[in-house]
């Protein structure tokens, strides 16, 4: 069953502008958070010399980047008095759930089995209805759907939304007014609504690369057949990296400005968590160390004078022993 609810007849790029992300950027601001930036050099990792941004994302109210998409939905639709419903691996629905606490609106999630104890911690923590089944995100989509057509909640689409593509923008309006000097971006890809909405606000300017899992390879397989199709949705990260298709309204988007996309293994995302831990003491969970692990791991070589960003979007994870 399609993920993605909306047609790609009406250009995305002609939605997703910047004028819109910079409205949305202002509509959301007092209800977000503006992440800090990290600075380095990537002989702190080994490396050959070359500056490194991290933008710490994780820092983020509910732990990851989705709290911008969530507040934008919340605040530039109509909510109903049944309030919202989202599907969600994890990140998204806590994200929802935090925004919905705030505004004081109902909210119901929907997760599979695989999240992560800490994501579904978070959930409840912020008092939204959770239910809790299935293996992977299409099945907690499959049940969202069903409630929300017979209840009339408001869906909040973990990626395949406007006001989704709209708020994870404004991580790139944010960033290029922090860091305004990047060449290049890297970018964590599951369902696509963060690497579309950083393309969107791109648009070619800055070198956008996404960095997928290899047992989740969802925008490459997407790309190489010219549309959104169905993908694996293996590996450590696939509470938010394995959604089972990439989204039909950020994949126009995609195929215009988004530079490549890479494949990265478990064993590169261990290892970039370990790494990033060692080196500037940051506990990324695996989804949100997929970016740097493409760096880390050699699998992109930027040129000596590149100017590398990389995108740390969450930390909700357990406890990770990185005493070895």
């Amino acid at each position: 069953m399609p993920e993605a609810p909306h047609s790609t007849r009406t250009d995305p790029l002609a939605v997703v502008t910047p004028e819109r992300i910079a409205a949305t950027f202002e509509r959301i601001g007092s209800h977000v958070r503006r992440t800090p930036v990290l600075a380095l050099d990537r002989a702190d990792f080994g490396l050959d010399r070359g500056a490194v941004t991290l933008k710490l994302e994780l820092t983020q109210h509910a732990g990851s980047f989705k709290t911008r998409g969530a507040f934008a939905n919340l605040l530039l639709r109509t909510v109903p008095p049944t309030g919202v419903a989202a599907a969600s691996g994890g990140n998204h629905g806590a994200a929802v759930a935090y925004a919905a606490h705030r505004l004081g609106v109902p909210a119901r999630i929907y997760v599979p089995s695989i999240s992560s104890p800490a994501k579904v911690q978070r959930i409840r923590d912020y008092g939204a209805t959770l239910e809790v089944g299935g293996d992977r995100y299409a099945d907690a989509y499959a049940r969202c759907e069903a409630w929300r057509a017979e209840s009339g909640a408001m869906g909040v689409h973990a990626f395949d939304q406007e006001e989704t593509l709209l708020g994870a923008a404004t991580l790139a309006l944010e960033l290029e007014q922090q860091a305004p000097e990047l060449d290049t971006v890297l970018v964590g890809v599951g369902g696509g609504g963060l690497i579309g909405g950083i393309a969107a606000w791109c648009r070619g300017r800055v070198r956008v690369i996404g960095v997928e899992p290899e047992l989740a390879p969802t925008l490459s397989l997407a790309l190489a057949a010219g549309q959104p199709v169905d993908a694996p949705a293996g590996s450590i990260a696939a509470d938010s990296l394995a959604p089972r298709q990439v989204g039909a309204l950020m994949f126009p988007i995609a195929q215009r400005h988004v530079d490549r996309v890479l494949l990265v293994s478990d064993d590169d995302i261990r290892d970039a968590q370990q790494r990033l831990w060692n080196t500037v003491r940051i506990v990324a969970e695996p989804g949100a160390a997929a970016a740097s692990a493409a760096l880390l791991s050699g699998r992109y070589v930027p040129e000596r004078d590149e100017r590398v960003g990389i995108v740390v979007s969450g930390g909700n994870t357990v406890a990770v022993d990185f005493s070895r």
